[in-house]
C-alpha cells in the first residue's frame, strides 16, 4: 500500500555500481488522479538538502525498466499507475550521508486535454527520507517490533506493509504482538497461516519474539489461577512455534508499582518450561522501567534461571530502563512540566552499563525501546552512544528489536523507525 505523501517513505537509499556508490534513489506515488502514459512525463527537478539537480539528469524507473528522460519522452509501452510507485534515481559520486535529508522536488507532466500553453503541468513534492547504512557482518542482529507502528496498522498499513518497511531497511527480523496482530486470536484460520508463512518467506524476515499477555485479574472480583495462567502462557507457546518464533514475552498483571509480577509467575513458569523445553521457545519475561536491574524482580528471575538450569527461561531487557531523560508527553498528560513532578513510574532510571553487563549472559532478546530521534540522529532520552559499544564489547549478538512509543501521528513510527536504524548502525564498530 501506498503512503498519502507523494514521496513515499520505502525506497529511499543509496545505490551502486560495480561496488561504488553512484548516486541515490526514492520513490514518488503517481500524484495525478489518473495513470497514463510515461511518455507524457516531462522531468522531475530535484532539491536535496539545498543541492538543485536539473530536472533532465534523473533516472525514472517504471514497470521494472530504467530509462533516461529522453528514453521516457521516446516509450511507447511503458506506464505509470495510480498503484505503482516511480523509482527516480539521480547521480551523485559517493551518495547521500547516512541520516536525514530535505527532499523537494517539481515532477512535470504533460496533459493533453490542457490548452497547450498551460499543458505543461507542476506537482510540487516536499518531504524527508532518512539514508540507513547496510548492517554491518556479524554481532547485533536487526529486528522491528509491530508495536512501533501502532495506530498505523489496520488503518494505514497492511501487515504485509510492515513485512516490506521492516525489510526496506535492511533488518531481518519481526516480532509481533499475538494479541495484536493476529486476527481470530487465539485460533487464526489455516488461511491466515499460510499468508503468514507467505510473507516470512517472501521478505525474507525470521520470526523472532511472540509478545503474550497473561492477564491476572481477566476474571472480575478473583485473580488468575496457577493452572490458568499456564493454560495461556502454553497456548501462546503452541502459536509461537507454529509461527516460527522462538521466544514468548509473558507480560504477566503486576501487583505493584515496581511492576512485581502476580505471584503466579513462577508456578505458571515451572507448569510450562517442559513445553517449551520440546518447541525450544524460551520463554523471556520482561525488564520494563520502572523497575530497574538491581531489583527483586529481576534478581528473582536469575535465581530462578539459576535455579532450574534452564535454557528456556531467559531476560528480555527494554532500553526504556536506560533512558537520561523523562518523556515530556508523558509527563504532561498526567498534568505536570516540571521535572521535579514527574511521577515516580516516569522518571528516568539511568540504569548503569555495569548492571547489563551482569545480566546479559542471561538475556535472550533487547526491545531497542525509543521515544524520539531528532532530525541529526540524537536520542532525546536513550544513550544509545553507551548502549551499542557496551554490547558489542560484552560480544552479545542476539536480536536488538526496535520498539517505537512516542507520539502516534500517522506515519510517525515508520518514519522514526528508520532514524532508530541509521543511528544504531552508525555506533557499531565501523559504522560511521
Amino acid at each position: 500500500m501506498l503512503v498519502f505523501p507523494i514521496l513515499q517513505g520505502r525506497g529511499f537509499r543509496n545505490v551502486e555500481d560495480g561496488g561504488r556508490v553512484t548516486g541515490f534513489s526514492f520513490q514518488l506515488r503517481n500524484p495525478n488522479y489518473r495513470g497514463g502514459p510515461a511518455s507524457m512525463l516531462d522531468g522531475i527537478e530535484v532539491v536535496v538538502d539545498g543541492e538543485r539537480i536539473p530536472d533532465h539528469v534523473p533516472l525514472w524507473t517504471l514497470q521494472g525498466r530504467t530509462f533516461t528522460l529522453d528514453e521516457l519522452r521516446a516509450s511507447t509501452d511503458v506506464r505509470w499507475q495510480l498503484d505503482e510507485p516511480a523509482t527516480i534515481t539521480v547521480p551523485k559520486p559517493g551518495g547521500l550521508s547516512v541520516g536525514v535529508h530535505r527532499i523537494e522536488a517539481t515532477l512535470y507532466l504533460r496533459r493533453s486535454y490542457f490548452p497547450p500553453l498551460v499543458s505543461r503541468s507542476e506537482f510540487a513534492i516536499a518531504g524527508a527520507g532518512v539514508i540507513v547504512r547496510p548492517v554491518p557482518q556479524g554481532g547485533l542482529k536487526y529486528c522491528v517490533s509491530t508495536y512501533s507502528y501502532t495506530g498505523d496498522v489496520y488503518t494505514s498499513m497492511t501487515l504485509e506493509d510492515v513485512f516490506a518497511d521492516i525489510a526496506d531497511l535492511g533488518a531481518t527480523g519481526i516480532e509481533i504482538l499475538g494479541e495484536g496482530n493476529l486476527p481470530g486470536y487465539p485460533a487464526p484460520d489455516a488461511a491466515w497461516i499460510d499468508s503468514w508463512h507467505g510473507l516470512v518467506q517472501r521478505y525474507g524476515l525470521t520470526p523472532t519474539n511472540f509478545g503474550s499477555w497473561v492477564d491476572t485479574t481477566r476474571f472480575y472480583g478473583r485473580d488468575l489461577t496457577a493452572e490458568e495462567g499456564a493454560e495461556q502462557l502454553q497456548l501462546d507457546l503452541r502459536l509461537a512455534k507454529e509461527l516460527g518464533f522462538t521466544s514468548v514475552r509473558p507480560k504477566f498483571g503486576v501487583v505493584s508499582w515496581d511492576l512485581d509480577p502476580h505471584p503466579i509467575w513462577q508456578d505458571v513458569v515451572e507448569r510450562s518450561l517442559d513445553l517449551a523445553a520440546e518447541l525450544d521457545v524460551v520463554i523471556c519475561p520482561e525488564i520494563h522501567s520502572p523497575t530497574p536491574i538491581k531489583h527483586p524482580v529481576t534478581q528473582s528471575y536469575v535465581d530462578f534461571i539459576e535455579k532450574t538450569g534452564t535454557e528456556h527461561f531467559k531476560l528480555l531487557i527494554d532500553t526504556g530502563i536506560f533512558q537520561t531523560a523523562a518523556v515530556r508527553e508523558a509527563a504532561e498528560v498526567l498534568g505536570t512540566d516540571d521535572d521535579e513532578d514527574v511521577p515516580p513510574p516516569l522518571r528516568p532510571l539511568r540504569v548503569p552499563m555495569s548492571d547489563l553487563v551482569e545480566v546479559l549472559p542471561h538475556t535472550h532478546f533487547i526491545q531497542a525501546k525509543f521515544f524520539e530521534i531528532d532530525d541529526d540522529l540524537h536520542d532525546l532520552h536513550v544513550p544509545w552512544g553507551e548502549i551499542v559499544p557496551t554490547l558489542e564489547k560484552a560480544g552479545w549478538n542476539g536480536w536488538l528489536s526496535s520498539e517505537y512509543e512516542g507520539r502516534r501521528e500517522p506515519y510517525r513510527g515508520r518514519d522514526q523507525v528508520r532514524r532508530q536504524h541509521a543511528l544504531l548502525r552508525s555506533l557499531q564498530s565501523g559504522g560511521a
